[in-house]
């Protein structure tokens, strides 16, 4: 969505909610094992759902509609039409419904040329060779990402959620959306996140610092209507799609998953 949030997204919240405990779940059963070095979390009293993704056995693409013909899809036709795994936002877009507010690009194709000096975090994978790790969130604050930039054919620029150092960072505000995020957890493995209770972006970085997944960095993709997770595998399928205050679109129709122009995509890889 536009980066500019709407006056809509503002909603009460009980306190309780907010603050209760975590729901945590032992550690033998935080993880469902879906396949060999896929697992899924849900936080049910949270409505936080986590999807871990080890890069050993999957690979990350980024697909662009200014690639692809400038065609828009929902997660799931993204899914369908290029036989992805799982697909989530690749980030919040300009009002051209097509280029990402930071710097994105894949291979060859570059679908926003600027680094967006406010936006310190870059999601990078796709590695030119064996020396780096296959995917990593790199912080403009504390990596050298001249360094790190020639070493990665995909980057996508977004705002980070924590530090390097597993501190907070974004500022506590009142308003509160839907949430999708992608996280690196400490050895290494990607994490789609979403949520579908509403958050301030603050709380949920909190919550999800809280919870025992082990989770090294983070950085928002998108919020509100646009958020959107899906996945098909296995036997396994689900869609998460955000909304404005109810299960209501703006028109008191039930919400519907809405075309997305850029997406983040697995795909398993032959071993």
């Amino acid at each position: 969505m536009n980066w500019r949030i709407p006056l809509f997204l503002l909603f009460t919240v009980a306190p309780w909610v907010l603050f209760s405990p975590p729901s945590i779940l032992p550690q033998d059963e935080l993880w469902k094992r879906i396949d060999d070095g896929l697992f899924l979390s849900e936080f049910t009293s949270r409505k936080i759902s986590l999807l871990k993704i080890d890069p050993k056995y999957y690979s990350f693409k980024l697909l662009c509609a200014s690639e692809k013909n400038r065609l828009r899809m929902t997660a799931r036709q993204w899914c369908q039409k290029h036989n992805l795994i799982s697909a989530i936002n690749a980030g919040m877009f300009q009002t051209d419904g097509i280029t990402n507010v930071g710097y994105m690009k894949n291979f060859n194709h570059i679908n926003s040329p600027r680094l967006n000096t406010r936006y310190k975090a870059v999601l990078a994978f796709n590695p030119v060779d064996a020396t780096i790790p296959e995917v990593q969130i790199i912080d403009l604050k504390c990596h050298d990402f001249e360094r790190l930039k020639d070493k990665y054919q995909t980057l996508i620029q977004g705002i980070r959620m924590t530090s390097c150092h597993q501190e907070n960072v974004w500022e506590k505000q009142d308003k509160m959306w839907n949430i999708a995020a992608f996280g690196i957890d400490k050895s290494g493995n990607g994490l789609f996140m979403f949520t579908e209770s509403r958050y301030s972006v603050h709380d949920f970085i909190n919550i999800l610092l809280s919870l025992p997944v082990s989770l090294y960095n983070a950085m928002y993709l998108e919020g509100g209507p646009e958020a959107t997770l899906y996945f098909s595998a296995t036997g396994v399928e689900f869609e998460k799609i955000g909304s404005h205050e109810t299960d209501l679109n703006e028109n008191g129709f039930p919400k519907m998953a809405r075309p997305l122009p850029n997406v983040i995509g697995i795909v398993k890889k032959f071993r």
